[in-house]
């Protein structure tokens, strides 16, 4: 079976509220999304990388960040993440795209290519990698579960969306678990509050090293050994999934109710 081009979508805007600039700020020297870059073009079996944001005006820097670290950017929808990919995928002609949030400055490339290898084994629709530190999973889909769904949800707020592919019952799915080393679900390593920010930088200051990534297996070595700074942004978890409990539900056309 031959299988069409895969792509990374990193998936970011700037106009985050609860630490606005966050994806901007400067983290030893290099803002975090250009480190976020640099572990993505780490990934070996994608095609290629691609910042998905939108036409608003408030996200030209980031389009000047793609142009810096010589990736595509592709700028669509401000408001439905879903058609934005979608319009993306359909731009470059991608079958299967893993999608990485701007704010998961630790994702794992290596997990980006299990994922993508085990799409060319089952073509599953959507694939992630779950008990993860939060925010190191990616989110594998494939373009036309991606346009099912565009075609049948009733909502335009997408910020929140995984869960068309996983609680309608239309879609192959499949749950990779991690190297046992690295099965911590109760760490955060996602930006979203000054917290975050500080958990970051902390890492960073202790491991960094310009022009090189830092391996998660070292990350996660490091926070072992240091758990006063992986509990630095524990306690705004709780906030956090309080937000997600607030998104839209996943409602298809046909429903009245969440699927």
């Amino acid at each position: 079976m031959s299988f069409g081009k895969t792509a990374i979508f990193l998936s970011v805007r700037d106009k985050a509220t609860r630490l606005p600039g966050k994806v901007m700020r400067q983290i030893c020297g290099r803002r975090a999304i250009e480190h976020l870059i640099d572990r993505l073009k780490l990934a070996q079996t994608p095609d290629f990388l691609v910042m998905t944001t939108s036409v608003n005006p408030g996200d030209d820097g980031l389009q000047k960040v793609a142009d810096k670290n010589n990736i595509f950017c592709f700028r669509g929808d401000e408001a439905d993440k879903l058609v934005r990919y979608l319009d993306a995928a359909d731009k470059y002609s991608v079958e299967f795209c893993v999608i990485v949030d701007g704010d998961d400055l630790f994702n794992d490339p290596d997990t980006i290519d299990r994922i993508v290898h085990e799409y060319k084994n089952s073509g599953a629709d959507y694939i992630i990698c779950d008990n993860l530190p939060l925010g190191v999973t990616a989110f594998g889909v494939k373009t036309e579960a991606l346009r099912k769904v565009v075609s049948l949800k009733a909502e335009d707020d997408t910020e929140v969306w995984g869960g068309y592919f996983t609680q309608t019952g239309l879609f192959q799915t499949k749950m990779l678990e991690p190297d046992e080393r690295f099965h911590r679900p109760k760490l955060r390593m996602t930006l979203d509050y000054q917290e975050d920010l500080d958990f970051f930088t902390a890492v960073f200051e202790a491991l960094y090293q310009p022009g090189k990534v830092i391996p998660f297996a070292e990350i996660i070595e490091f926070l072992d050994d240091r758990p006063e700074i992986a509990s630095i942004n524990q306690q705004v978890q709780k906030k956090y999934e309080q937000g997600l409990q607030k998104a839209a539900p996943v409602r298809l056309k046909t429903d009245t109710h969440s699927a």
